[in-house]
């Protein structure tokens, strides 16, 4: 049996009878009732994906997954495709804004090259990247697929792979992305999803000017309508008019989820990616936690399908798990909400007059 299909059934839904122990519990803290909003709904949430009252939070990790794309030649992006490799050796050497705020939020950083467009040898030397190398680069999907079926079930199977090698040693996942014109195959994965108008879901990404944002809408029309892409099968959206980056990011939110553990999604690429996964697996949005909103407006669009409400809203747009790590903040304050806070019972208050 495939891992991918192995991965899929193993997936369950979260644990109601927790979630209702542990709003039994939060109800009753020393506070004014659901004084502490969302990060008592976040704790809420905790338990039934931990089937825990004591939510292991503490081990951390953003899986930042890098690769380029094809469509890169079509002029998307303000950026060449060259700083893809540039930005994954400032990754490797804890100097992008990703290693900041993993640093302060306790978490560690894991680089995965998917498929950079740059000699392998060159990404390995430093030994702080993981290889799950499929090509370098995905095809220019603007004239055909992006990958083939086989290359995106690989990308997703080496995500998979990946969330079960940290099993043993990673409490809480959050995925990051790192891949120059990766919002091009973002946005049509979201226009594919939300059958909105390209235009409707397509921002401007590294800071493209008005010009080219409309070009930017075009490639993305034209990469759909050649390669009309099924969006009832996540592999073949991935496949037509997606990156390996981002079936990494589905292959890890569908690994924590087969193994009842929390993943914080980033921002719009890797929530493209968590599109994917949930295409493949419904139940598997039930361990997602939405970092927050890009100001990618196809970023809106992709979170109401998932029926995600973000942590936070900041205007951010870098990618490579910024958004992520800055969350874990907010889920490690939710656990400690559910175990550390007193009930009324427990500190002998009074709870009604």
């Amino acid at each position: 049996m495939k891992l991918l299909d192995q991965t899929l059934k193993e997936i369950v839904p979260a644990d109601a009878g927790k979630r209702r122990d542990a709003r039994k519990r939060l109800e009753n803290l020393t506070m004014p009732y659901w004084a502490l909003g969302r990060l008592m709904d976040l704790a809420e949430d905790l338990a039934g994906m931990t089937r825990s009252l004591r939510p292991p939070v503490k081990r951390k990790i953003i899986v930042t997954f890098a690769g380029d794309h094809g469509v890169a030649v079509e002029g998307v992006s303000a950026y060449p495709q060259e700083v893809t490799f540039q930005m994954v050796r400032n990754i490797a050497a804890g100097g992008a804004g990703v290693n900041a705020l993993a640093r302060q939020a306790g978490a560690d950083v894991l680089i995965v090259d998917m498929g950079v467009a740059h000699e392998p040898v060159d990404l390995a030397a430093s030994g702080k990247i993981l290889s799950r190398r499929i090509a370098a680069g995905t095809n220019n999907m603007a004239v055909g697929q992006a990958m083939s079926r086989e290359q995106a079930t690989q990308a997703v199977e080496a995500g998979i792979d990946i969330a079960v090698g940290l099993d043993s040693r990673v409490d809480v996942f959050g995925t990051g992305e790192m891949g120059i014109g990766n919002t091009t195959p973002s946005s049509a994965i979201v226009s594919v999803f939300s059958s909105c108008p390209v235009a409707d879901v397509t921002g401007q990404g590294t800071g493209i000017h008005t010009d080219q944002l409309m070009h930017k809408i075009q490639v993305i029309e034209k990469s759909i309508s050649v390669n009309r892409p099924d969006k009832n099968d996540g592999i073949d959206v991935l496949a037509k008019v997606g990156g390996f980056e981002i079936g990494g990011i589905a292959g890890l939110i569908l690994g924590a989820a087969s193994l009842g553990k929390p993943v914080v999604i980033d921002g719009f690429i890797s929530t493209a990616g968590a599109l994917i996964a949930h295409a493949l697996s419904p139940v598997c949005a039930q361990y997602m936690i939405a970092a927050h909103r890009s100001v990618e407006k196809g970023h809106r669009v992709a979170l109401e399908l998932l029926e995600k409400k973000p942590l936070i809203d900041l205007d951010l747009r870098l990618g490579e798990g910024t958004g992520a790590a800055l969350a874990l903040n907010f889920v490690e304050a939710a656990a400690r909400i559910l175990t550390e806070v007193a009930t009324f019972e427990e500190a002998s208050i009074s709870k009604s007059l």
